[in-house]
């Protein structure tokens, strides 16, 4: 018998500034850094789940129209343990101010090369990070 893949899904930003910084947070009672974004509800798209959530969890409004959709990737959850995250990704430059909000705890803006010696959740460390780099060398 096999196991029902056990999957959370979500939208997440890799939210990037003027200078090429992304920004990370971390969730209240965790350790690991991680892209912002959270779960879509039943009802929702993607990017609109990413908007409401960006709204909650760092007082950052954005037009969904202007999210650059990245495609979906998946790692283990860091925060459940036996699940897989899987998240569809949107590529968002802001040049505003973010504040921590509902379950953020604190959020930093990194260098995507060096990653700010965080610990990162699985999907920023082994997916995300890695695929922006990749980026950044082929339109360098």
């Amino acid at each position: 018998m096999t196991a029902i893949p056990r999957i959370i899904r979500i939208a997440a930003a890799l939210l990037i500034d003027p200078t090429g910084r992304t920004l990370l947070v971390r969730k209240r009672g965790t350790v690991a850094f991680m892209q912002p974004g959270g779960k879509i509800e039943s009802h929702e798209q993607p990017v609109n789940a990413l908007a409401r959530e960006l709204e909650e969890e760092l007082d950052l409004r954005i037009d969904p129209a202007h999210a650059t959709y990245l495609g979906q990737f998946s790692a283990p959850a860091v925060n459940e343990p036996g699940f897989t995250v899987e998240a569809e990704l949107f590529l968002l430059t802001i040049d505003a101010n973010v504040s921590p909000a509902a379950e953020i705890e604190e959020v930093q803006w990194v260098d995507p090369i060096s990653d700010g010696d965080l610990p990162l959740a699985p999907l920023t460390r082994d997916v995300i990070l890695p695929f922006y780099r990749a980026s950044l060398h082929t339109t360098a």
